[in-house]
């Protein structure tokens, strides 16, 4: 069955079933929709951390051990930047200094950063489209007992270790889809929401005004892949954010975010015991292994997501 998936994606568990499904389909089948409430500006530079990851990962090019950057990448301009007595807190490779360094140069040119991400991904041999959520800037804060932070200071500076108690989206009142996100929503036959926090990474990009709306108003099939297994994120902050942001802190407490939204839940094998109460939140259950350590098992999950989008209700 042809036509076109589109995936809604951070930055890790996303990316990595969007190189899943890239060894499955053509790669003109296949849009990714990136979160860019991450983004930063840095030295000057804009920082799209998900964008990027999500570039490298289908270059082939991401340093698997940390899940971000640039395999075999070098930090000399961070190095110099201690020296002169600046925070390096923000790990930026120098390889990683070059993508943001030819985005900013071409932003500036007055490219739209839909038109950036384009010429990133085809110079990178990236054939798959990656478009951001909007063209306008959109930032992530954390709010915390203590404050508000800006989405990188909480996430990378303090290792997010703050209780969250609330996080909003600067900005996305005037944020608009961008043009690739809309067009590939109206066309898609099926629509997956990866497995990344439904908070920071999947939330900015429903947020956007139009995005949710064209979600629910497809006739494509509509698929959640669990970000949470045995009541724990896999990589970073969610579990903890599901508990003191109110929700029940397991895959139950996901699938009730995306209640209403989506028509079939994939749940990991270790989490069987929960698909009859997923069930009753009106979402067909598919349980499989969602743990991807492997190409095979990226391979596995993209295949049981393309079955799952083309099976009867």
């Amino acid at each position: 069955m042809g036509g076109l998936v589109v995936l809604l994606s951070g930055g890790g568990g996303g990316a990595k079933l969007a190189r899943g499904l890239l060894a499955l389909l053509p790669p003109e089948e296949l849009v990714v929709i990136g979160n860019t409430g991450d983004d930063l500006e840095w030295y000057g530079l804009r920082v799209c951390p998900d964008l990027d990851t999500l570039l490298y990962t289908l270059a082939g090019r991401i340093d698997r051990r940390r899940g971000w950057g640039i395999r075999g990448d070098t930090f000399a301009v961070l190095d110099a930047l201690a020296q002169y007595g600046e925070e390096t807190w923000f790990r930026l490779g120098d390889r990683d200094l070059a993508t943001s360094l030819l985005r900013t140069h071409w932003l500036r040119e007055g490219l739209s950063l839909t038109e950036a991400t384009h010429r990133l991904c085809a110079r990178a041999g990236v054939r798959t489209r990656i478009v951001p959520m909007s063209d306008d800037p959109v930032r992530t804060r954390i709010r915390t007992p203590q404050g508000e932070l800006d989405f990188q200071t909480y996430f990378v500076r303090r290792r997010h270790q703050d209780p969250v108690v609330g996080v909003r989206f600067d900005g996305i009142e005037g944020a608009r889809p961008s043009p690739g996100a809309l067009d590939a929503i109206y066309q898609a036959r099926g629509i997956v929401l990866g497995p990344s926090n439904p908070f920071v990474s999947i939330g900015p990009i429903l947020a956007v005004p139009g995005i949710e709306e064209a979600i629910r108003a497809s006739r494509a099939r509509r698929v959640a892949v669990t970000p949470i297994v045995a009541g724990r994120a896999l990589k970073g902050p969610l579990g903890a954010m599901l508990r003191t942001l109110g929700h029940r802190p397991d895959a139950v407490g996901v699938a009730t975010l995306y209640r209403g939204l989506v028509d079939v839940f994939v749940l990991d094998r270790q989490d069987a015991e929960l698909e009859p109460e997923i069930a009753r939140l009106g979402m067909r259950v598919v349980v499989c292994n969602t743990v991807m350590r492997t190409s095979q098992d990226r391979r596995a999950l993209a295949r049981r997501v393309l079955r799952a989008l083309e099976e009867d209700a």
